[in-house]
């Protein structure tokens, strides 16, 4: 008996001294097997998604970086955990909702095991054991925006992620998933596809700027607004590393997702992509025939109708570069471009030229010969006609390969000395059409209206060729002028996008329903500063908020702008992702200084030779010419053109400044009043300050006192007060003060 308890005894002393290290071992082996499991699993399922969708993933190697460390990707669709999930190892941990885990056993089976990290989001405590894990060295996973994106852009970010990183030394890395928002489990309102091209793309490591200064709430917010620049940054590199390289790719590219849907419409007809493709083959055809072999330049003179995209890629299919000619600057104007440009063909419309009453003969005289596109439409047979519709006669693919080749030749607006011939390629105006879908949801289901012309920088980029590669339609109209017209159009056309001009949207308030706006979600405006009063009546009377952009047809154009989810009243908008900014003093200035830019939509160059001498001389930067400060968050405020500034006593004076005191100031002489401040030498003071309206009752101490509302200087104040007919504008609606000079100098009397 006692021998049975004294083998009981050494057996269980055995028992419970051998136990730990039998069951590490099995444990270990366990775990050998299931790491085994999961590396072979993970390699089946990345090769069903790459036979599926194409998938791949780039810069993979950034993510063995040890904790603590927080993967931030986009979130487009319920299959981005497992596009993610397949480069990570088995330690990364993704962060869910524990609530919304008890939607349905699938719910919970997905979100609640050994690789996620459940909190409840309602919970004050839920970020703290985030940060906690994170500084005990674990990496997590984190959606952002905490929600699938149901535009297919990035949407707000919660303040939860810019904490975690002010309160953790975690680093980041964060994740663009390319084509996952078309996947059929995407909650956005783009057309899905069974078969999309999906790919994950990984940022290098990235450090957070350690905020010093400030409390805990600003702290999160510049985090969080750095989390965002990163995304949006790492968003754009990514479409211009790995999207079409030319714009008629891009555009072909959309082309081939939705062929049948409708993209332009004009005054008198609509087309989808097929039948836009189809015009451009059929154009080619002719244009081979009737264009010179050795000119590569061509210059296009057409309004905003449905022919100018399809001449615009029909040149391009040729390796023919379009030179866009200004029809409102005048016969002698357009003829000093054409040189410019070397043009010795320009396509344009009969119909169009009569109807604008085009004084073409100096061109002609000069050589210049025209090619009408109703003459070439008439030598297109109906046997070709059905062969393009049928898809026999293939769009002819551009010999253009570069992307850095000039696309488009565009003349800027001369207001204040002679056009100068900018040259922007394939890879700027992509650039910036990527930009601005960078920062604007803009969405398929999206209805544009384009009313600025197309020789305009703002109406051919942003007008036509965004909506061009994004997929949504476009409304052509031939004039920004008709202001009792564009806003019933707006509002029959449903149009959710309109771009226009301070200077228009004054012509259009004047005349529209309050109704007519109720479908505009995007209202963008360029070319000129939005004053305050505009602003104010479109927000009280429209219910539409005004979305100041900056830009110049040098950077194809649009180099900030404000957005629903970063607006600032007063600003000429936020840097776009890629732009760097630099203020160099200027003498006499006290506030700011003259901008600089750069990035990948700064043009090739000019044509002009001394204006590009000093272009290259600067190594990439443009000189914008506007004077203004560049605020530590990435926003633009301008205080003038720096030929718009007067130095008086020793002083700079902005002329904008002044005239936007003038804005709303009058409203007892309605509002067709107009106000213009101009400079003039003065011998005593160094410059004087000349003010001009076409109101005859207007005086000048009213001109005066306005300025002493404002709370400006009396340096600011007019001396002189001149009356003309009309205030001359350029097509854009921007004062054109070459011409307003001139009239100046013709001894226009001063107004009593």
């Amino acid at each position: 008996m006692l021998a049975a308890h004294s083998f009981n005894a050494a057996a269980m002393i055995a028992l419970f001294t051998s136990t730990p290290a039998a069951l590490l071992a099995e444990k270990s082996g366990q775990r050998r097997r299931q790491s085994l499991c999961f590396r072979v699993m993970k390699r089946l399922v990345r090769l069903l998604l790459r036979l599926l969708w194409g998938f791949r993933s780039f810069n993979d190697e950034v993510l063995q970086t040890p904790g603590p460390v927080l993967l931030l990707p986009n979130h487009l669709s319920w299959f981005d955990w497992l596009l993610v999930g397949l480069c990570l190892d088995s330690d990364w941990r993704f962060v869910t909702s524990s609530t919304s885990a008890q939607l349905s056993p699938l719910h919970r089976l997905i979100m609640i095991n050994r690789r996620t990290f459940p909190i409840d989001p309602l919970s004050p405590y839920a970020v703290k054991h985030m940060a906690e894990y994170l500084q005990g060295g674990g990496r997590l996973v984190l959606f952002p925006e905490g929600r699938i994106s149901t535009t297919g852009a990035l949407m707000k970010l919660f303040d939860g992620t810019g904490f975690l990183l002010h309160r953790t030394e975690a680093r980041v890395i964060t994740a663009h998933l390319r084509g996952a928002g078309r996947l059929p489990f995407s909650r956005n309102s783009d057309r899905k596809q069974l078969c999309p091209r999906v790919s994950v793309h990984f940022s290098a490591l990235l450090t957070p700027p350690r905020i010093a200064t400030g409390n805990a709430a600003q702290a999160r917010e510049t985090l969080n607004r750095w989390v965002r620049d990163q995304m949006l940054a790492q968003q754009f590199q990514v479409e211009m590393q790995h999207g079409p390289r030319t714009v008629p790719e891009a555009i072909r590219e959309t082309a081939q997702r939705a062929p049948g849907r409708r993209v332009l419409e004009d005054i008198t007809g609509k087309l989808t992509y097929r039948r836009l493709l189809v015009g451009a083959t059929l154009l080619a055809g002719q244009f081979r025939r009737r264009l010179a072999p050795a000119e590569n330049r061509v210059g296009v003179l057409l309004p905003n109708v449905n022919a100018a995209p399809a001449t615009l890629l029909a040149l391009w299919s040729l390796g023919r570069t379009p030179a866009i000619v200004n029809f409102t600057t005048g016969p002698a104007t357009m003829l000093a471009c054409a040189q410019l440009a070397g043009l010795r063909q320009i396509v344009t419309s009969r119909a169009f030229v009569e109807r604008a009453a085009l004084k073409l003969d100096p061109l002609a005289a000069a050589g210049i010969e025209f090619i009408y596109l109703e003459d070439l439409r008439a030598r297109i047979g109906a046997t070709a006609k059905l062969a393009a519709l049928c898809g026999l006669t293939p769009l002819p693919r551009s010999p253009v390969v570069d992307p850095h080749a000039t696309a488009v030749v565009l003349f800027t607006s001369g207001s204040e000395g002679a056009p100068k011939g900018v040259e922007l390629t394939h890879a700027n105006l992509l650039a910036n059409v990527r930009q601005m879908l960078a920062v604007c949801d803009v969405q398929e289901r999206d209805r544009v209206f384009n009313a600025l012309p197309l020789f305009h920088s703002f109406g051919i980029t942003v007008g036509l060729l965004l909506p061009l590669v994004r997929g949504c339609a476009t409304f052509l109209y031939p004039s920004p002028l008709h202001y009792r017209v564009v806003p019933s159009l707006v509002y029959l056309q449903n149009s959710t996008v309109l771009l226009a001009t301070n200077t228009f949207l004054n012509l259009y308030a004047r005349r529209a329903n309050p109704y007519d706006f109720h479908s505009v979600r995007y209202l963008f405006a360029g070319a000129e500063k939005v004053q305050e009063a505009t602003a104010a009546v479109f927000a009280q009377r429209f219910g539409v908020r005004v979305l100041e952009g900056y830009g110049a047809t040098e950077c194809s154009p649009v180099i900030a702008v404000n957005t629903p989810q970063l607006p600032l009243a007063g600003a000429a908008g936020r840097l776009l992702p890629g732009i760097e900014a630099r203020v160099e003093p200027v003498e006499g200035v006290t506030t700011g200084g003259r901008i600089f830019v750069r990035g990948p939509n700064v043009m090739k160059g000019y044509l002009n030779a001394d204006a590009n001498a000093r272009f290259l001389a600067l190594d990439g930067w443009y000189d914008t010419g506007d004077i203004g400060t560049v605020d530590a968050a990435g926003f633009i405020h301008l205080s003038g053109r720096l030929k718009r500034f007067a130095k008086i006593s020793g002083e700079m004076v902005s002329l904008q400044a002044v005239e936007d005191a003038f804005a709303g100031a009058f409203p007892q002489f309605g509002p067709r009043s107009q106000v213009a401040v101009v400079a003039r030498p003065d011998t005593d003071k160094g410059e004087a300050l000349i003010a001009v309206t076409n109101e005859p009752r207007l005086t000048l101490a009213e001109i005066r006192a306005a300025v002493r509302a404002k709370g400006l200087s009396n340096l600011c104040a007019p001396r002189e007060l001149r009356l003309v007919r009309a205030i001359p504008k350029l097509g854009t609606g921007k004062t054109d003060y070459r011409e307003l000079q001139n009239l100046l100098h013709a001894d226009t009397p001063p107004a009593p």
